[in-house]
């Protein structure tokens, strides 16, 4: 297997620096900074990126397990959502959720959720983020 990588650069203090993000296939870059990261402000952070990652392969997972049950999906679209917070005086990621619609033809709503579930614990990127405290699942059938 492959193995990815993508770089960063930060210029400058925590507050006033400022940054870009690449990934190593040159398919995205970005600036961040402290405001994008911890406040509203404009640009991207590793959060946003961690909940792109967790998204597709929790995407992919789940077509992957629906397929193998024989229940090919037509399509599956995730919104992952990242919460950092402060713990104990540290920025921590407390909790991902993932967001599920997916388009699946003879499925029963119980057999999608075991599958969704299961694909959960499978994806590569839900078993990295481990240590974050909670990973909650909202699958739904369109």
């Amino acid at each position: 297997m492959p193995v990815r990588q993508a770089s960063a650069v930060w210029e400058g203090g925590l507050r006033s620096g400022k940054g870009v993000m690449r990934l190593g296939s040159q398919a995205f870059e970005g600036p961040y900074s402290f405001p994008s990261r911890f406040e509203e402000g404009p640009g991207t952070n590793p959060e946003e990126l961690i909940a792109a990652a967790h998204a597709g392969c929790f995407s992919m997972a789940l077509s992957a397990a629906l397929e193998r049950e024989g229940f090919p999906p037509k399509r599956v679209a995730t919104q992952a959502r990242v919460h950092l917070e402060m713990v104990e005086g540290k920025a921590t990621i407390t909790r991902i959720e993932l967001l599920t619609e997916a388009e699946v033809p003879g499925i029963s709503p119980e057999k999608f959720q075991e599958i969704a579930q299961a694909a959960k614990e499978g994806c590569p990127v839900s078993r990295a983020l481990a240590g974050v405290g909670e990973v909650r699942l909202e699958a739904r059938l369109v």
